[in-house]
């Protein structure tokens, strides 16, 4: 018998999940895979046969008093308040599974906190990396505490600052994306999409991570390139007071996104992995427009997309006309073919290869016997 693997999934966006259905789906058949997560409701209609093992949503809990609320948090960690119920009951069914079904793996994407908890109940853990700002003790004490990092990017936008010591025990898959629609040319996707198959068509979209793309500059946008017809795909953030126009027009969630990119000229996007790998799988020319996120995440991928000339980007939404001119001009120059040598269409494979050889080597020689099952 295989020695099984289990995940922890943040359930914030559907990003992780879906990196995680990518990866496992391409894992050996007779390999036991498990999924710790507290939005399960994200594997629905997943094929590969997986235990699925539904977690507290932590996130909000009431801490009970103002003096547990007071208590500060150890530079170690980084979120840990005292006192919270969903926090226990989160831990202790994380390690009753994990002992239970003798894991021989626990894949963490992400948590600086849960990765040290594996290490302390003699788990190996592997992490998923991320991007950002991260070289405080609580990151570098849960890389330390891992038998490896998983970057599912190429290894060109690895940051300067990540040391070379846990450089040389990260893997990098290369740029994985989950979409798997089929890629039409441009002049198909818009023929398919009732498009205009002359008129310069931009795009902008966002994942559902955040609260929306901010709709006040594309209104200016609108305004400022008024000859080219704006597509706005996934939620906007609006203040109230915007004015609309005819050649900017919001779509929300749409199932064919795929098309909407190929028929695109010019991207505008946030910098979450698996949107800027979507528009590399296409080629596209991007304006890469990072979102807040914790640690400056977004900040330096798109900080990495520039240095390498795949996308452009600006320090804030441009609020004038000539700052949006300026920054499609500049996008206009771009190559595409930088951006599209960021993604591998291998690259889920090529992770889930990586890691059930990580874990047989860790484990070889070692008896294994079969897990024991308790009811969750």
């Amino acid at each position: 018998m295989k020695k099984p693997i289990a995940f922890f999934v943040h359930h914030q966006g559907r990003g992780h999940a879906n990196r995680a259905m990518a990866l496992i789906e391409r894992m050996a058949p007779d390999r036991p895979v498990s999924v710790l997560t507290a939005g399960p409701q994200l594997f629905e209609g997943f094929a590969r046969d997986i235990e699925i093992v539904p977690l507290p949503d932590m996130i909000g809990a009431a801490v009970p008093t103002e003096r547990l609320f007071a208590e500060p948090t150890p530079q170690v960690m980084h979120c840990v308040p005292l006192g919270v119920a969903e926090m226990r009951r989160t831990m202790r069914t994380i390690l009753d599974h994990l002992d239970d079904r003798q894991a021989g793996l626990f894949v963490v994407d992400v948590s600086a906190e849960i990765t040290l908890l594996s290490r302390a109940a003699s788990v190996p853990a592997v992490q998923i990396r991320m991007h950002g700002d991260r070289s405080d003790i609580g990151h570098i004490g849960s890389y330390e505490a891992s038998v490896g990092m998983l970057a599912p990017f190429d290894e060109r936008l690895e940051q300067a600052d990540y040391p070379d010591y846990l450089r040389a025990r990260t893997f990098y898959t290369g740029g994985l994306c989950t979409t798997r629609d089929p890629v039409p040319e441009k002049l198909a996707a818009r023929r398919k999409l009732g498009l205009d198959p002359d008129r310069r068509i931009v795009v902008t979209l966002t994942g559902g991570g955040g609260a929306g793309t901010p709709y006040a500059p594309l209104t200016v946008a609108a305004r400022a390139v008024p000859d080219a017809l704006w597509l706005v795909l996934g939620p906007t953030l609006r203040e109230g007071h915007e004015t609309d126009f005819a050649n900017l027009r919001e779509l929300g969630w749409v199932d064919n996104v795929t098309d909407h990119l190929a028929a695109a000229d010019i991207v505008v996007a946030s910098a979450g992995d698996n949107t800027v790998h979507e528009v590399a799988r296409l080629g596209g020319r991007l304006v890469v427009m990072p979102e807040w996120r914790y640690f400056a995440e977004q900040h330096r991928k798109a900080d990495a997309l520039v240095a390498l000339n795949a996308a452009v980007s600006a320090s804030a939404w441009p609020g004038d006309f000539a700052g949006w001119q300026s920054l499609l001009a500049e996008a206009e120059r771009l190559d595409p073919s930088v951006l599209a040598s960021l993604h591998s269409p291998a690259a889920a494979e090529a992770g889930a290869g990586w890691l059930e050889r990580l874990n047989d080597e860790l484990w070889e020689g070692a008896a294994i016997s079969r897990p024991t099952l308790r009811a969750v």
